[in-house]
């Protein structure tokens, strides 16, 4: 299932990208020149969680747009009607149940990380509305309304939610050289260097 998902995603990359980048380098100028007009501290992992955001965000729309998990046109307002549907551990049960639960947690971690709730109910509100209006504009262009797909979206960005609490209940136990900024630059430099080659290794682009 795993498998499956990372060759969507894949896919979905090689879909965007031109836009990603273009939209990516702007928003990071325009972001930049807006630090320092207003002095504020300029902190790279936080910024690069915005733009991880942002990135996410796309995805996640050309990935329930244009390569839909559930394949199934029409609309379904019964819950766990579709759920029900899929024999427990079947490829479809994997790719429409449990598919649907991880993409979401990604949103319920970096929302979580954006807002920092002190309850879970602001998450399952933007979750809930997010996953709906995903729905919604599936059936507007041909594809499915699904409220079954509302529900597992929600849990996963719920358990998004748990993960940024315990990551967060970690943390205070760490030591202090782990409580620092430039830890946090650092592994989100990596990321982000491995993410740069990964892409320009896609475009058939000789790096070294």
């Amino acid at each position: 299932m795993m498998k499956n998902i990372a060759n969507i995603l894949t896919e979905s990359i090689d879909n965007i990208w031109p836009m990603l980048v273009i939209f990516l380098v702007v928003f990071a100028v325009v972001r930049i020149a807006a630090l320092r007009s207003s002095n504020e501290r300029f902190v790279f992992y936080k910024e690069f969680s915005n733009l991880l955001f942002i990135v996410y965000i796309l995805l996640l729309f050309e990935l329930l747009t244009e390569a839909e998990l559930n394949k199934v046109r029409g609309y379904n307002l019964v819950p766990f009607t579709e759920i029900f549907r899929y024999e427990i551990g079947s490829e479809a049960f994997l790719m429409n149940v449990v598919g649907n639960i991880v993409i979401f947690i990604p949103f319920g971690y970096l929302i979580s990380t954006y807002i920092k709730p002190k309850r879970i109910l602001p998450i399952l509100v933007v979750s809930v509305i997010s996953s709906a209006t995903v729905e919604f504009v599936q059936l507007c262009v041909g594809r499915s309304f699904d409220v079954d797909d509302i529900i597992l979206n929600s849990l996963g960005a719920i358990i998004g939610f748990l993960i940024y609490v315990a990551l967060n209940a970690i943390k205070k136990y760490l030591p202090g050289i782990f409580k620092k900024d430039i830890i946090y630059n650092i592994l989100c430099f990596i990321i982000l260097l491995i993410m740069v080659l990964y892409l320009l290794s896609r475009k058939g682009v000789n790096i070294i």
